[in-house]
């Protein structure tokens, strides 16, 4: 199989540890481009923060972010946007805050959260280390209800951290019983969870990418570690674990790499991208249309 794209997660994938790309990432993604391979990032990051990582990578490309949510190569000039409407987030946040947690609609220009009064440090490993640009306004509120009655705001992603677990599946039971027909929910750990449009994933997000491209699933070569990323990895040409990856998405992937530590996109990308010939050459040789 000839490969045409690779599709990467950027937190436990591209990222360390530490939040940085390692220099040998950075030189294998340069390097599998040169071959003619379309990059780009799917993320559950809002979109400045993605194209951040991007512009690190010397991507150019369209980025598939907010879970899927939103997909742009430039902020005001998205190719598909699909938003909760102004007055479900309404319903949705009245509901929320009658449980100790922080609401965070993360809009691609600004986010608008609750002031927190959580005890754990949650939010200090999260949120605030969540690698959004300068430039992008993190605003916080005493109520966020009584905020968006008279600033409504229609987000392509909400994310809620919670104190306690049993509060998290008694939340989303609720908003799934009264809002199932409209949004998805992704529980991402037992303090975690987001809601999205509904039928909004990365895995659509990236079909919509391919399709606009004109490269199938089985061109597609995706690189993940969280259990959001298993739809993906399962529907690739070439579903890639990370060594740090959960178990569910390891038994789902088709090859397993080292660990976002050891650099296992670089080992991905040297093991299988080399071996391929670049794509202008197959198409000067008939063997790419």
């Amino acid at each position: 199989m000839i490969y045409r794209l690779l599709a990467i997660n950027i937190d436990g994938t591209l990222l360390q540890s530490n939040g940085r790309i390692h220099k040998s990432t950075k030189e294998a993604i340069d390097y599998v481009q040169q071959k003619g391979i379309y990059v780009t990032l799917v993320t559950s990051r809002n979109f400045p923060s993605a194209r951040k990582v991007a512009k690190a990578l010397k991507l150019d490309s369209l980025l598939v972010t907010h879970r899927g949510a939103y997909i742009a190569g430039l902020l005001e000039k998205p190719i598909f946007v699909k938003r909760i409407p102004e007055a479900t987030t309404y319903e949705m946040v009245r509901i929320l805050e009658g449980f100790p947690c922080q609401i965070r609609l993360v809009h691609e220009k600004f986010s608008l959260a609750n002031k927190s009064k959580l005890n754990h440090n949650l939010l200090a490993k999260t949120v605030f280390t969540s690698g959004d640009p300068v430039f992008y306004s993190q605003q916080f509120v005493e109520s966020l209800s009584e905020t968006i009655i008279d600033d409504p705001v229609t987000p392509p992603k909400i994310e809620i951290y919670f104190e306690y677990p049993e509060d998290l599946v008694d939340a989303q039971t609720a908003i799934e019983a009264v809002f199932g027909d409209e949004i998805s929910t992704i529980v991402l750990s037992e303090m975690r969870l987001d809601i999205v449009p509904k039928e909004v994933s990365k895995l659509n997000g990236l079909l919509y990418l391919g399709d606009r491209l004109g490269i199938s699933r089985q061109e597609m070569v995706v690189i993940g570690d969280g259990s959001d990323d298993l739809e993906m990895i399962e529907a690739a040409g070439l579903g890639v674990a990370m060594g740090n990856a959960t178990a569910d998405v390891k038994n789902a992937a088709d090859w397993l790499t080292r660990s976002n530590d050891q650099q296992g996109v670089t080992y991905m990308v040297k093991e299988h991208f080399r071996k391929q010939h670049p794509i202008q050459f197959l198409r000067k040789m008939n063997l790419l249309k």
